[in-house]
């Protein structure tokens, strides 16, 4: 992947090419590279911004009969770091990083936490260089479609509280996590979770991260008590 081929990717071309290069210098590239003054973190904090707001924009008006609660909940699904990173690596982001030899090395290109800064940097570049709206379509394109796979699963369910909620209301006791097993390298690495209520395992996850797999895990525990 080059910057051109991405440009005619997303049929954009931006006229700032510096810009759109500074939307991918992760901090660790300017330790090699004393020419260049700026991450893109500041473009990662713009972006940030920009997301939001174009999300909820489009999440109020697709769904205009859910209330504030689910829409929050869908939004930060649909924003969270998984699936930013997720669509920045089908765009090949992870090939136009610009990165310190030892983030290459410590598999920085596949890091989906380094991925989704990308995404909202790139976003925040895109936004300055030619608008709001071209910005609005970018997004449209690539990012929202996740969004009705989202609804239908109910991925935006934040089973962990859901969970805390019912258990405590019985007993008194919050249920508690551990991790039982890790497999993978570090830059993709799969967490095993089992749910406990006491001594008594409630259920077991996966996930890529222990957030996740105590997600996986605490749905599962709910639906085996029957209440999901």
């Amino acid at each position: 992947m080059t910057f051109e081929a991405l440009q005619k990717k997303i049929n954009v071309t931006f006229s700032n090419q510096e810009l759109l290069k500074n939307a991918f210098f992760h901090r660790s590239y300017l330790n090699e590279a004393k020419h260049i003054q700026h991450s893109n973190e500041r473009l990662e904090f713009l972006g940030d911004s920009i997301l939001s707001f174009i999300t909820s924009k489009f999440l109020y008006e697709t769904y205009p009969d859910y209330p504030e609660g689910t829409l929050t909940n869908i939004r930060s699904s649909l924003v969270k770091t998984k699936t930013l990173g997720e669509t920045a690596q089908e765009l090949g982001f992870g090939e136009l990083l610009f990165l310190s030899h030892g983030e290459e090395e410590s598999g920085g290109r596949h890091n989906v936490s380094l991925l989704a800064d990308s995404f909202e940097a790139f976003l925040g570049a895109l936004c300055l260089d030619q608008g709001i709206n071209i910005a609005k379509t970018f997004l449209e394109t690539y990012l929202f479609p996740k969004t009705a796979s989202i609804v239908e699963a109910k991925s935006y369910i934040d089973y962990k509280s859901l969970l805390q909620e019912i258990i405590q209301g019985e007993t008194k006791i919050s249920p508690t996590y551990t991790v039982s097993n890790t497999e993978g390298p570090d830059h993709n690495r799969v967490f095993y979770i089992d749910a406990f209520i006491g001594t008594k395992k409630l259920g077991t996850g996966k996930g890529k991260s222990k957030q996740e797999g105590e997600q996986a895990a605490a749905q599962n525990a709910l639906e085996k008590i029957g209440k999901i």
